[in-house]
Parts: structure tokens; sequence; C-alpha cells
């Protein structure tokens, strides 16, 4: 399938989300547009990113200054103790306000290296790079970048939008399939609160996302984005329609607080069973229909999603499917 281009857009910000097999290729291209005066990039990696990624983007960005960053993305090392290491990084090289921060790996390594680029010098140029399937549906989109304290998850952090977004599907190919539940989480609730139709077409689709077929994979995050952009854009800042966006993820958050954070259980397997959750309580609460979770549940079941459930749960009953 062919790479596809759509533009977050409101009042504020307007920039590219670039979606596609190998859609890296454009990343010299569009720096040059978009940061005309940059000399000097920083580029923060997960240390989890397979090599050639990094080689890519070295080759790609021979005529620019580069900084390679690399970490171990885990929740301990989102934190302001590596905001500052960061910081210091960026001072003692210095950059300046054209210059530009690069984020290459998943949701936290995005949160991070957009935060530590909102507080630089009051905002540097910032571009993201999603490697992971959550990432490119639904972290990298929407500008909520922050950092976690020893009082709770992502309680310091700011609104930020990047530059630039490209997705690039190859990155996908390396994912575990525990990693592609992952994502196919955020996919699944964008259909489920905004497009009846989104959600028809996952009934077929889905087992194709989850195999990494390009043809299933490239337009489901597309859409996963224009959805997540429909709330952002009218609620950039969360004060009320873009709520919408975090079905599933209140008990989400409670099974991943219970689980102490486990790698066992991935915050997108929180979230399936976070929002099937949800449903139950909303139908006790007369707001939404049975058939809802059936349909629901069936599509758990079809594409063998359904031991998400099992897996968190103490309590059966409250987990059946009637």
């Amino acid at each position: 399938m062919k790479i596809q281009k759509i533009r977050f857009k409101n009042k504020f910000t307007d920039y590219p989300i670039i979606i596609g097999r190998n859609s890296i290729n454009s990343l010299p291209f569009e720096i040059k547009k978009i940061c005309p005066k940059t000399r000097n990039i920083a580029i923060f990696i997960d240390k989890n990113v397979p090599g050639k990624f990094k080689n890519i983007i070295k080759r790609k960005l021979k005529k620019y200054n580069l900084i390679f960053l690399p970490f171990n993305a885990d929740e301990k090392s989102k934190s302001l103790k590596f905001v500052n290491y960061f910081l210091n990084k960026l001072l003692a090289k210095n950059f300046n306000r054209s210059d530009l921060v690069i984020a290459v790996g998943g949701g936290i390594t995005g949160d991070l290296a957009g935060f530590v680029s909102s507080i630089f010098k009051r905002g540097i140029n910032f571009i993201n790079l999603p490697t992971t399937l959550l990432a490119q549906v639904d972290a990298a989109i929407g500008g909520k970048t922050g950092v976690n304290t020893t009082q709770g998850k992502n309680l310091v952090g700011s609104f930020y939008q990047p530059k630039l977004v490209i997705s690039d599907t190859s990155f996908l190919e390396s994912l575990p399939k525990k990693e592609m539940i992952c994502g196919y989480a955020e996919v699944l609730k964008h259909a489920i609160i905004k497009d009846k139709k989104f959600f028809e077409w996952l009934k077929i689709n889905s087992r194709f996302i989850l195999s990494k077929k390009s043809n299933a994979l490239i337009p489901a995050i597309k859409k996963s984005c224009q959805i997540k952009m429909f709330f952002v854009s009218q609620d950039v800042h969360e004060k009320n329609l873009r709520m919408k966006l975090n079905f599933g993820h209140t008990f989400a958050h409670a099974i991943e607080v219970k689980n102490n954070y486990s790698k066992k259980i991935t915050h997108g397997e929180a979230v399936l069973t976070g929002m099937i959750l949800a449903i139950k309580l909303s139908i006790l609460k007369n707001i939404c229909k049975k058939e809802t979770l059936s349909q629901v549940m069936k599509l758990y079941y079809d594409n063998n999603l359904n031991y998400t459930l099992k897996n968190i749960s103490n309590s059966p009953p409250l987990f059946s499917s009637t």
C-alpha cells in the first residue's frame, strides 16, 4: 500500500503525519522543509530499537551534527532525573531553539523526548518517529508529554506538539505479537468510541493487523490517527471531549498498579480488559446495550484476545461473556 500523509491541524498547530513502509526515507526532505535552520540533531533512541534503524538514520542525516542518546525506555527512565541528564547533554553541545530533537522509540521515548523539547530554552523543534504500534496509533499523536514521579505516572508534563510524525511500519516487523496486541487495543478503542464502520472493518481485518500485513496495518494506523486527531484538535488540553479517549483506561491503570507495572501485562492488555469492564459497568447503569458487549467479546474470541481477561481477573463472574 502506498505511503499515506495526513495532517494534524487546528488553530494552534499544523504538522504532517506520514504513514507507511520505509516512510523514514522522507525524513531529510521534511527536516529541510520544516526546520531549515537546524544544524544539530539530538536523537533520543530506545536501546531496544534494532541497530539497523540507527544506521539508516545516521546515513539519512549525515549532513547534520548528530548526537545519539540511547537509553532503556522503561517507566524508571521516565523521570525528572533523566530529564535533567538530557537537558545537560543538549546544553553541553550548545543546542539552540532552531536545532532539533528526534524521538525514536515507543510511547515512553516520545513522552520523555517531547517533554525535554518543550522545556529546553522554552521549546526546541521536535520530531517523533514512533517504533511501536501503540505509539503509531496513539501515543505519538496529540502532544501529551510527561514523566513520572514517586507520587504517580505522568504527573509532571506539558502539551507540546511535534513538527512531524513519521510512522514507518517497517519498525513493527521486529515486534513480538504481545506488543502488536498492545497497540491493537488502542486501535479497537478508537473504533468503539467513534466509528462503527471502522469497528465492522476490524471484524474482518484484525487478524491481518496482528500478523503485520501492510494492507491492513497502514489503513488501521491512518484511521486511528484521524480519530484521535478529531478529539485532540477540538480539545488540545483535555478539558472535555478528549477525555473520551480514556475509555477503558481508568480500569487499565488500576490493573497496572495492582500488578506493579509488571511486563507480564502490557498497557494494551490492561486496556483490553479495562474496556470490557467499562462496557459491563455501562450496562449495569443502563447506558449501554448488551449487544455491544456481545459484539466486542466476539471480536476478542475470534482473535484470541480473551486471554487478557483470564490472566488478570481474580473474579470470573465479573469477566464472563454474558
